[in-house]
């Protein structure tokens, strides 16, 4: 049977760093787009770049990289926006502007203070400025999902005359149920005339836990482009999680008349990377790419499974790439193979500089931790491209002490903006003293606001993946480290923080 193609549109770069404390930049947007390139996702979504220098530069730098792909910009109905999107993408092979306008009476009336004709006009104009840039041009009537279909229809209709190829429908807020929203789809591209001149795509946010549920039920009614992040990261609970959109309809072939073109073998990678980078690791329980999405506890399931997989697994393992974990390199492993195990990887630096000071840091490991697994380096690599770009705060020393019936306390030695200073602190525990600590050197005025810690891998000598987020007047950021010591990894993840916090530029947010 003939199958259609779906278009998988990954936005991770742009929507999931709006997650709070996810900001990436441009060395780590690079870093993950070549790894869904190698996932063979259709449309990367590198960011906004009329947000902020920043974002330019990383829409730019990832224009620059990815050659399989076609790379996006997206941009409000603004000639400003547009130009700069267009400017953004100019060093792509195959570039998209993606132009929006809100289309529901609510933010109509509240947020844009626009007449209903007014939006028809701005949608029209945008569509236009950007087809003088591209032939690849994608428009969204922002919270579609809470949108009148009379005036849907209107406004489709009208850019797809003005030249837009793709009209993506998105569930801004997370509202619909899958039935209503299928529903919607079903009757837009029927009651536009020239819906057949277009491809029909979906955006759906996890509000009520239902963005994969809508996005499926919309492809089942004709969408034939779906828009995810990996890890179903973004703003407020999520958007629809590509790993699980993906398996979906390749496990569900029965039910779905169309296919992707993703490297399922690549999913697990892409994952941990972008948990590793973002700092929000995967739940356990989590679909397709969770530790226990294929681990089976109950007597009665592994029974089943040793006997015939498929009595308890609907998916190969291998098929998302769990096999990816094994023993690759050790202590005695040369350079040539860390390099080669990294480039297999999808894990490239910028300069050799970079890769002599991983190396470094992996000989390190290799003496504290005798079996290095794809997870270490994945995090190791992480770690080092971190060290690289946003480093004016250093750890040089620690050291902490904490016994029975004593208030722990910890000394630490820091390179601050390239003087060394030395900082004292007590805490209610090590990892609270150390902190302290490094806020008695650096007096950064930040708030905790989680602490989280992750192993890397199994085993006693395991390293620990220690998470910061932490608020400095309401610029919200993550920080990571690791290290096989806990309090090391969690002095690197906060001293990351503070350094995301100094250096970070103010961004706009595509919505204000």
């Amino acid at each position: 049977m003939s199958r259609d193609k779906l278009i998988v549109f990954d936005t991770t770069l742009r929507d999931g760093e709006q997650s709070p404390g996810a900001s990436m930049n441009r060395d780590e947007k690079v870093q993950i787009a070549r790894a869904l390139e190698k996932l063979r996702v259709d449309v990367i979504e590198a960011g906004f770049p009329i947000a902020s220098p920043g974002d330019f530069e990383a829409v730019e730098a990832v224009a620059r990289m990815v050659r399989d792909s076609t790379v996006c910009g997206l941009a409000r109905t603004g000639d400003k926006d547009i130009d700069a999107a267009a400017a953004a993408l100019k060093p792509a092979k195959s570039a998209r502007i993606h132009t929006f306008i809100a289309t529901s009476p609510i933010h109509m009336e509240r947020k844009l203070k626009m007449k209903p004709d007014e939006v028809v006009e701005a949608a029209v104009r945008a569509v236009k400025r950007a087809r003088q840039h591209t032939d690849d041009v994608e428009f969204s009537p922002e919270d579609a999902g809470r949108s009148e279909i009379d005036f849907l229809c209107r406004v489709i209709e009208a850019v797809i005359v003005a030249g837009a190829t793709t009209v993506n429908i998105p569930d801004t807020v997370g509202y619909s149920v899958p039935q209503q929203f299928g529903e919607t789809l079903r009757k837009l591209i029927e009651r536009v005339p020239n819906s057949d001149k277009a491809v029909f795509s979906v955006h759906c946010h996890n509000d009520l836990g239902l963005a994969v549920a809508n996005s499926l039920a919309a492809v089942m009614n004709g969408a034939r482009q779906v828009e995810c992040t990996i890890n179903g990261l973004g703003e407020r609970a999520g958007n629809a999680a590509l790993e699980e959109i993906v398996m979906a309809v390749r496990t569900r072939r029965d039910v779905f008349n169309c296919d992707t073109d993703i490297d399922t073998r690549e999913i697990v990678h892409c994952s941990r990377l972008v948990a590793n980078i973002t700092g929000f690791p995967v739940q356990p329980n989590k679909a397709i790419v969770g530790a226990n999405a294929f681990a089976h506890e109950a007597g009665i399931h592994q029974d089943g499974v040793i006997k015939s997989r498929e009595t308890y697994e609907i998916m190969r393992a291998e098929d998302v790439g769990w096999k990816s974990n094994r023993l690759v390199l050790g202590k005695h492993s040369g350079r040539n193979a860390f390099r080669t195990r990294l480039r297999e990887l999808g894990l490239e630096f910028g300069s050799e500089e970079d890769l002599n000071e991983a190396f470094t840091r992996f000989k390190d490991l290799a003496d504290k931790k005798h079996e290095i697994y794809d997870e270490d380096l994945q995090a190791l690599a992480t770690d080092t491209l971190q060290h690289a770009t946003n480093e004016r705060v250093k750890l040089i020393a620690l050291k902490a002490v904490s016994e029975t019936g004593e208030r722990p306390v910890a000394d630490v030695t820091l390179w601050v903006d390239g003087e060394e200073r030395t900082g004292h602190g007590v805490g209610d525990g090590p990892v609270d003293a150390t902190f302290r600590a490094i806020e008695a050197v650096v007096d950064s005025g930040c708030q905790l606001q989680l602490y989280s810690v992750n192993n890397i891998t199994g085993g006693a000598d395991s390293q620990g993946e220690v998470t910061v987020r932490v608020n400095r007047k309401g610029r919200v950021v993550n920080g990571r480290g690791s290290d096989t010591d806990i309090i090391a990894a969690s002095a690197k993840a906060y001293i990351n923080a503070i350094n995301r916090v100094i250096d970070g530029a103010e961004r706009l947010h595509p919505q204000v």
